[in-house]
């Protein structure tokens, strides 16, 4: 699908501001980390962006801070358009991500149906500093 550029700049507007929550189920979930499932970012659905979404499993990760304790009508339309859509929508409190982020990570991989395994990243070099030689010579 592809992306108007308006959604292009606001997706990434939205990256750049994203919650300490966000920020922290990013940090685990991308690069495949989470069971192999693949992950992105403000990813556009109709006039919507998805906080996180798994493509491939037609999953959607929502997270709900004090803000959505003032706006339950606008996100149950919302997720309603989702379901229409074909997507699976699940939330989780910024609280439970931040101070139990194992549990979130279970229960994202019981929702899609996968086995639990999280693997932490490869730190890898890119760009200049990996075409520099880490040892001199």
């Amino acid at each position: 699908m592809d992306q108007s550029p308006k959604q292009t700049e606001r997706a990434k507007s939205l990256r750049k501001t994203r919650t300490k929550a966000e920020g922290l189920l990013w940090s685990v979930l991308r690069s495949k980390q989470l069971s192999g499932l693949k992950f992105r970012r403000q990813h556009p659905v109709g006039p919507y962006f998805a906080d996180l979404a798994c493509v491939s499993r037609k999953l959607i990760i929502e997270l709900d801070g004090p803000y959505h304790d003032e706006t339950p009508q606008e996100d149950l339309r919302r997720e309603t358009y989702l379901r229409q859509q074909g997507w699976d929508v699940i939330r989780f409190h910024n609280d439970d991500v931040v101070n139990d982020i194992d549990s979130v990570l279970m229960a994202i991989a019981s929702h899609s149906c996968v086995d639990y395994r999280h693997e932490r990243r490869k730190k890898k070099l890119s760009g200049i500093l990996a075409a520099k030689d880490p040892k001199p010579r």
